[in-house]
């Protein structure tokens, strides 16, 4: 049976890596020989008592349900297992942290001889779930020791037995000048292994600081002899989308291993002058310490001290020598955060606390660091964001650093965090979701399967649907296409990518760890960010597309000096904060996300767009329509969907949209005046704040160009169609790839003939989904020159040394046909013949609920 098994493990061991957890199979044999009083396999030496207490997941993992019965067992006298007392048996079980180990310990509460240590283990699960109904019937029955684990749950006995932060961390740094951003970390070509925490940080820096991976564990290694743990220092950190698996690898190499739970660390200190939101909060929910400071003075192997004084909110970096390097604030929380385990492990343990005190009669105990919470002002005025956090949390609004948990309407999974998303609920203890809708998508592998994506295409359907969740179909599409379909107006949601950013309400992206909290717990952390208010004025010129409105911004704020021009440093006026967006009149919704998708490339922790109830009623009647044809069409959940539909219809009822207050407060403003736009804007190679003016531009050589995406529509490939569609005509570039964004877009695109145009050009057809925007199958060629109508375009991301610009899916089909970025009158000259007179049948929209 562990053949297998060890042929992988001594594969990995060459690799430097530990084996795979034993799957529920594998588990149970292993129970299996224990019964028979065997201490090892019979044809191999492993212990087998090590097997089953280190190499099996925890939570709600099948191979966890295996190993609870086993050990449940041997607790009860129903086996005698050598070396595995009913006390060592009790304490194993207590060490899973939660799911499938808690019936097997409240039943053990009524054994007087075992229940003292039953409430011993229960006193360090915080993953109780329903078990604390079961035990605070006991409790009202009379059975004291359920009081007692009461007790122990009111004091927060997990917490106080943790080890406390220390105040000094003896660090050796390693540094990566510049930026540093999650594809850097967590490469988008290796996707498919990142649930495989050890496996996925092998690629940790390949490309971006080769070497590093292997010093920083050699670093981690020597650790204990000299005692400086490695840091992993860098100027800006955490851009990107891959947060979680990103933030694992740090994790992996910088960390501490969590007892009795294979291939999971948790810990790590990150150092850098600017942290990205979303990746901040995913190192945080790992247990990790990340500090923003001034790290202009640090240098590879310089040894430092990092002094952490919680209590009066200030930290400080020394030198070896004692003299002063940095200072920063640093917040109580995050020190209870890193004893707690993590920011999720402190909040469910809060939470249990004060029920568990409740039950008792009496006030929580004061065990953690309380934020402090703003005041509201007399007649307080709220932006339109702050409004829909506070209609979450059933108030009038959220200020800016309130700390808040606002309820989650939707949630959003696909298919390159899932499986990590996946381990996170298992890790959870997640049996059913508590968020109204979550769905899974297969956009970013659902082209070109490695063996390990069709085995997840396999299995997370039946992981979100068992759960109450919706899976989408590989061969479906985006994510968020479908996301923004299934939305109710002034609600708030998040998902596990970068650009969930929903176009009606306000969605904060998160990484797994996050991400599977709002699905199991149906509610978020957030301390609230403050704003920074996007005007716009004027009117858009014929030709000028939502792509160039959108790339105005970044274009406005370099140069009013609220964004760095690349490479010369600064700030970034909209990094962390809400970007809130208004001034579009007649705006549809599915421009909306165009806006506020590209806000991830700002670093916005969120966005919002000021939108009218007519345009926003017109898209809803359309989407109960996709809604009803989901049901018919046999996906589940079933009572997930029909919710979804009569939250809809019930708003279509009484359709009215939250407005922000006149004298709302802003962090920050910028003004984007329309007529002054004249011409397309573009990003350049590679930076998506690197922006210019087409004129600044043309003429350069473009050898692919990739039409796709989430932020593109079927619009935007009717309008490529159209400057395509010459009568002999034929590609002046190497490739031309078509990725529609859903299946929906694609068929009705097909109907109309809009994809034959581009087959006859001999165009390259994707499946709907990610495509190239993703990068982590199909590639461009190593080098190319590539427009794309795709979200962002870090180095590397589309293919090797390839310099990629990004803009409208009309200019990206001009240099398609032209083999070069066109001058500016080349491209209006196309537009008035091509689009211009076809221009209202070309922006249709995508509607379901009428006829074609």
């Amino acid at each position: 049976m562990l053949t297998a098994w060890r042929r992988a493990r001594e594969e990995r061991k060459k690799l430097g890596i530990p084996p795979v957890p034993l799957t529920a199979a594998e588990t149970k044999q292993i129970g299996v020989w224990l019964a028979e009083g065997k201490s090892s396999p019979p044809d191999g030496d492993e212990d087998l008592l090590t097997l089953l207490a280190d190499q099996v997941p925890g939570g709600v993992d099948p191979a966890a349900k295996v190993k609870s019965g086993i050990l449940a067992d041997a607790a009860e006298g129903r086996a005698r297992v050598p070396g595995l007392s009913p006390e060592t048996a009790i304490g194993l079980l207590g060490a899973m942290g939660g799911g499938y180990n808690i019936p097997p310990l409240v039943a053990l509460l009524d054994n007087p001889a075992l229940a003292p240590a039953a409430v011993q283990a229960l006193s360090g699960c915080i993953l109780a779930g329903d078990a604390v109904d079961e035990i605070l019937r006991l409790y009202r029955r009379g059975n004291g020791q359920a009081g007692k684990l009461l007790e122990a749950w009111a004091g927060g006995e997990w917490f106080v037995r943790a080890p406390v932060l220390p105040e000094k961390f003896p660090l050796v740094v390693y540094k990566v000048d510049g930026e540093v951003n999650t594809d850097d970390l967590s490469p988008a070509k290796q996707a498919p292994n990142r649930p495989d925490i050890p496996l996925h940080a092998l690629y940790l820096g390949i490309s971006r600081f080769p070497g590093g991976r292997e010093e920083m564990e050699r670093l981690r290694l020597a650790a204990a002899a000299s005692g400086f743990s490695p840091v992993f220092v860098s100027d800006i950190l955490g851009t990107g989308s891959s947060r979680k698996s990103a933030g694992n690898s740090l994790v992996w190499l910088l960390g501490r291993d969590i007892p009795h739970i294979p291939n999971r660390r948790q810990g790590g200190v990150v150092i850098a002058s600017r942290i990205a939101p979303i990746f901040r909060d995913s190192f945080e929910d790992a247990g990790g310490l990340p500090i923003i400071a001034d790290v202009s003075s640090l240098s590879t192997g310089d040894r430092i001290s990092l002094e952490l004084r919680p209590r009066s909110g200030r930290g400080a970096i020394r030198r070896e020598d004692g003299s002063l390097a940095a200072s920063f604030p640093f917040s109580p929380a995050l020190a209870d955060s890193w004893r707690a385990g993590g920011r999720i492990n402190l909040i469910i343990g809060r939470k249990l606390a004060a029920r568990a005190a409740a039950a008792l009669g009496r006030k929580p105990a004061v065990l953690f660091a309380e934020p402090p919470q703003p005041s509201p002002a007399l007649s307080q005025g709220y932006t339109l964001a702050q409004k829909l956090l506070g209609r979450a949390c059933g108030k009038a609004g959220v200020l800016p650093g309130e700390s808040c948990e606002p309820a989650m309407s939707t949630v959003g999974s696909q298919d390159t965090t899932g499986p990590m998303t996946r381990d996170e609920l298992t890790g959870l203890a997640c049996r059913k979701f508590s968020a109204d809708l979550v769905m899974q998508s297969f956009c970013h592998t659902a082209a070109y399967p490695t063996t390990t994506d069709l085995l997840t295409h396999a299995a997370l359907p039946g992981f979100f649907t068992e759960r109450g969740g919706v899976a989408l179909r590989p061969g479906d599409g985006i994510v968020h296409s479908w996301l923004n379909r299934l939305l109710v107006p002034d609600r708030v949601g998040t998902g596990g990518d970068s650009h969930t950013r929903f176009p009606l309400g306000i969605s904060f992206a998160a990484g797994s760890g996050l991400t599977a909290l709002a699905a199991a717990q149906g509610f978020m952390p957030l301390v609230m960010p403050e704003s920074a208010l996007v005007s716009f004025r004027g009117a858009r010129a014929a030709g000028i597309t939502l792509r160039d409105v959108v790339n105005a911004i970044p274009l406005a704020a370099n140069r009013t000096g609220l964004l760095d021009r690349p490479g010369e440093g600064g700030g970034n006026v909209f990094n962390g904060r809400i970007l809130e967006m208004e001034g579009l009149p007649g705006l549809t919704v599915e421009e909306a996300f165009e806006l506020t998708c590209a806000t991830a490339e700002r670093s916005a922790a969120a966005a919002t767009v000021t939108l009218e109830v007519e345009r926003v009623a017109d898209y809803l009647r359309s989407n109960a329509s996709l809604v009803e044809s989901l049901l018919a069409d046999g996906y589940g959940d079933r009572d997930a969907l029909a919710r979804r539909l009569a939250a809809i219809r019930e708003w279509l009822a009484r359709p009215e949209l939250l407005r922000r207050d006149g004298n709302a407060a802003f962090a920050a403003r910028l003004e984007v005046d329309l007529d002054n736009i004249q011409e397309p804007i573009i990003a350049c190679p590679n930076n998506p704040d690197s922006i210019a003016l087409l004129s600044e531009r043309a003429g350069e050589r473009i050898d692919e160009v990739f039409i796709g995406s989430c932020m593109s529509n079927i619009g935007h490939f009717r309008a490529a169609a159209a400057i395509l569609s010459d009568s002999g005509a034929s590609l002046g570039v190497k490739r031309l790839w078509i990725a529609p964004p859903t299946r929906m877009d694609r068929d009705q695109l097909t109907r109309e003939g809009v994809l034959r145009c581009f087959e006859e050009l001999g165009a390259r057809l994707e499946l709907p989904g990610c495509s190239l925007c993703m990068g982590n199958q199909a590639r461009v060629a190593d080098g190319a020159a590539v427009f794309s109508t795709s979200t962002r375009n870090f180095a590397n991301r589309m293919g090797a040394e390839a310099r990629v610009y990004l803009g409208s899916a009309i200019l990206a089909a001009a240099a398609a046909r032209l083999g070069r970025l066109p001058a500016p009158a080349e491209y209006f000259a196309l537009w008035r013949e091509k689009v211009e007179p076809r221009l209202v049948e070309i922006s249709r929209p995508l509607y379901f609920h009428l006829p074609d």
